[in-house]
């Protein structure tokens, strides 16, 4: 008499590790970041943002080179000249646009002042403040850049829709201001750290 064939269990689905991996914390807590329970996602979209920030970066960095600026200084050039089709411009807005301090904006503007590429007045409503322009030499640096600057950006956004462009655009706004905020936080939590762990008391000679 044959034997009963025995029926085989199905797998068990393996389990999802919480974190980065076996005895790792989770790095992130809020459901809409988390899969399953597990943050892998989460730290694939951080990293993969290091690459494509490292990269935009290095192309910054040769748009400035192309025209013989630092990428900052390109970066500062290229905002006064688009932000003062709309109105004037001041040290103010530029660091308000590139979410960066008044201080380092001007130490950046006065070198492109130095270079002759941007011009400063005084606003003839507000004497106290200062309007900047692009001058001749300039908008003729960002004119010769401008068919390389267009080949280069198409290609490294390659392949995103209209709605996709908008949709990013409105995302990476708010993760600035998350990120403002988040760098607070941060702060904080590390001040209250250092303050809580105790002062350790001087060993006495013998």
């Amino acid at each position: 008499m044959k034997k009963p064939t025995a029926v085989r269990k199905p797998k068990a689905e393996p389990k999802v590790k919480p974190g980065l991996g076996e005895g790792f914390e989770l790095t992130v807590s809020s459901p809409a970041l988390l899969a399953n329970g597990s943050d892998r996602d989460f730290r694939r979209l951080v990293h993969n943002l290091f690459g494509f920030l490292a990269r935009h970066e290095a192309i910054r960095e040769g748009h400035g080179a192309f025209i013989g600026l630092a990428g900052i200084e390109y970066t500062v050039l290229i905002s006064i000249a688009h932000l003062s089709t709309d109105a004037d411009v001041s040290v103010r807005d530029v660091a308000e646009h590139l979410h960066l301090s008044g201080a380092f904006v001007t130490t950046v503007t006065n070198r492109l002042l130095t270079k002759g590429l941007i011009a400063k007045r005084t606003d003839p409503t507000d004497r106290r403040r200062l309007c900047l322009t692009v001058t001749r030499q300039g908008r003729d640096l960002l004119a010769t850049l401008a068919p390389t600057q267009r080949q280069v950006n198409d290609v490294q956004f390659d392949g995103i829709s209209a709605e996709e462009f908008r949709s990013l655009s409105s995302m990476i706004e708010r993760l600035i201001e998350c990120s403002g905020r988040a760098i607070s936080l941060q702060r904080y939590l590390a001040d209250n750290a250092r303050a809580t762990v105790p002062t350790k008391l001087p060993v006495r000679s013998r």
